[in-house]
């Protein structure tokens, strides 16, 4: 855990089943500087975002149901929330250009095995941490 940053750590919040996929990408966001939350289901991820004050979220795509990362995205916008929603996912690239993840509220998708630095620099950059 970082300590000592107050408000300028930036809180991300990871969805994602495989417990391998969530560590690997929190263990280089903490090491970046970021807080990291975890949820291992869409579900468990949406109360977990409306519980929490999160900056930014990255869901699988394909978990418990065919869609959770889109579906967080959608809810997410549904009532109103700027809260930015990648999506991490195997699927990712057979869905670019296909599916309007835009119109769902979606920021970004990122192909998994995901780059931790790409994605560093990616919510770095989104979120303007110096």
């Amino acid at each position: 855990m970082n300590i000592g940053l107050g408000d300028k750590r930036k809180t991300i919040l990871l969805v994602d089943a495989d417990p391998h996929a969530r560590a690997v990408l929190r263990n280089a966001l903490e090491t970046a500087g970021f807080s990291v939350g975890e949820a291992a289901s869409g579900r468990e991820g949406l109360r977990t975002a409306m519980r929490i004050k999160t900056d930014a979220i990255l869901a699988d795509l394909m978990m418990e149901t065919v869609d959770a990362g889109g579906e967080i995205a959608a809810k997410l916008k549904d009532i109103g929330s700027r809260i930015p929603v990648y999506i991490v996912s195997t699927a990712a690239d057979a869905l670019v250009g296909a599916v309007g993840l835009h119109e769902l509220g979606v920021s970004g998708v990122f192909l998994k095995p995901a780059d931790p630095a790409v994605v560093i620099q990616t919510l770095t950059t989104r979120l303007g941490v110096a």
